[in-house]
C-alpha cells in the first residue's frame, strides 16, 4: 500500500476509535444532562412538581439521554456525517456556532505563545551550545530546567494573583474590555493584546525551557560534525555557519515534537482559559463537562482530536521533505 495512503488510513482509524471511546466514556460519567437540568430547576423553583420538572427537561435537552447508548451512538454518527454537531442545551445554541466563535481566540493566544516560545527556545539553545561549559550556560540551563518543571496553570495562577489582583496591571478575564467595539482599530488591537498577555506569558515561561535544552543538545552534536570543519576551512562567515548549518540541522530533530505540540494547543487551553476566564475552546469545553452538555462536550473532543491527528499526520508526511536523511516511500520505508 502507498506510504501516504497508509498514513491517511491510520489517521482515519485513529479518529474513529477516539470518537467512539470519548462517546462511550462521556455517557459513563456520573450524572447526566437530565440530572443536571432537574437539579437546576429544583434550585430555581423548589415548589416545582415532577410533571413540570420533566417538561423542563424535555424543553432544554434536544438529545435523548435516556435512550440506549447504541441508539445514541448511531444517531450521533448520522448527525456527524451531515456535519451537524448538535445543539448545546446549556447555551441553547448550535455547537458549531459556539466553537466557530471561540476557536480563533484559542488559536490566537496559543499560537502566539507557541511562536514566541519557539523563537526563544531556538535562539537560547543555540546560544548555550556556543557557550557550553561556561557560567552563563550553567545558569541559563538551570533556569530553563526550573521553568520547564512548573506547570503552565500554576504559572497562570501566579501571574493572575500578582499582576491582575495585586497590582491591577492586567485584566483578570475576558477577551476584551466592556464597551470596546470589535474592528480593525489600534484601540481594539491593544485591548485584545492586553487581555491575552497573561495567558500567553504563562505558556511562554513554562514552555521554552525544555525545547531550549533539546536545541542546545542538538546544536552541540552538530558543532562536532566534520562538515562544519570543512565549512570553516572554506572561509564561510560564522553567521552563515550558525544559521544555515548549525541552527537548521539542530532544529530538524525537534520538528516532529513542535508539530505535535501544535496539535495539543487546543487541549492545553482547557485549564488555562478557565483560570483566566478567557472564552475560547477550552473554556466552553470545561463548561460542557461541568454541565454534562453532551453535544458541546463531544464537539470539544472532536476539535482537539482532529487537531492532534492532523498535526501528527502532517509531521509524519513532511519530515522526509524537511530532512532528506529521512526517506519515505513504499511499504518497506518508514519516516522517523
Amino acid at each position: 500500500m502507498n506510504y501516504y495512503l497508509k498514513r491517511f488510513v491510520r489517521s482515519g482509524l485513529t479518529a474513529y476509535i477516539v470518537i467512539t471511546l470519548t462517546f462511550v466514556l462521556t455517557r459513563l460519567m456520573p450524572g447526566g444532562p437530565a440530572d443536571f437540568v432537574r437539579a437546576k430547576v429544583r434550585r430555581s423553583n423548589p415548589a416545582a412538581g415532577p410533571e413540570e420538572i420533566n417538561r423542563m427537561v424535555e424543553q432544554y435537552i434536544s438529545i435523548r439521554p435516556d435512550e440506549p447508548i447504541w441508539v445514541q451512538y448511531i444517531d450521533y454518527f448520522i448527525s456527524l456525517l451531515s456535519f451537524d454537531l448538535g445543539t448545546s442545551f446549556f447555551y441553547n445554541r448550535s455547537v458549531s456556532a459556539i466553537y466557530a466563535e471561540a476557536l480563533p481566540w484559542t488559536l490566537f493566544i496559543m499560537g502566539v505563545a507557541l511562536i514566541i516560545s519557539l523563537a526563544i527556545s531556538i535562539a537560547l539553545g543555540a546560544f548555550l551550545a556556543y557557550h557550553e561549559g561556561t557560567k552563563i550556560d550553567y545558569f541559563l540551563s538551570t533556569f530553563s530546567v526550573t521553568m520547564n518543571s512548573i506547570p503552565y496553570y500554576i504559572m497562570g495562577v501566579f501571574l493572575l494573583v500578582i499582576f491582575a489582583y495585586t497590582y491591577g496591571l492586567f485584566p483578570s478575564g475576558n477577551r476584551t474590555s466592556m464597551g470596546i467595539e470589535a474592528g480593525f482599530t489600534l484601540e481594539y488591537f491593544i485591548d485584545v493584546l492586553w487581555h491575552a498577555a497573561l495567558p500567553i506569558l504563562s505558556v511562554v515561561l513554562t514552555a521554552f525551557g525544555g525545547r531550549a535544552l533539546r536545541m542546545r543538545g542538538n546544536a552541540i552534536r552538530v558543532l562536532g560534525e566534520d562538515y562544519l570543519q570543512v565549512a570553516r576551512l572554506r572561509g564561510l562567515k560564522s553567521g552563515r555557519i550558525r544559521t544555515q548549518y548549525v541552527a537548521r540541522n539542530a532544529v530538524l530533530p525537534i520538528y516532529t515534537s513542535i508539530m505535535i505540540q501544535i496539535g495539543f494547543m487546543l487541549g492545553g487551553s482547557i485549564i488555562l482559559e478557565q483560570i483566566f476566564r478567557y472564552p475560547g475552546v477550552g473554556y466552553f469545553f470545561f463548561r460542557s463537562i461541568s454541565s454534562r452538555d453532551y453535544p458541546l462536550m463531544m464537539g470539544g473532543f472532536l476539535i482537539i482530536t482532529f487537531a492532534v491527528i492532523i498535526a501528527v499526520t502532517i509531521a509524519d508526511m513532511t519530515y522526509g521533505l524537511i530532512d532528506p536523511r529521512a526517506s519515505t516511500g513504499g511499504d518497506s520505508h518508514e519516516a522517523y
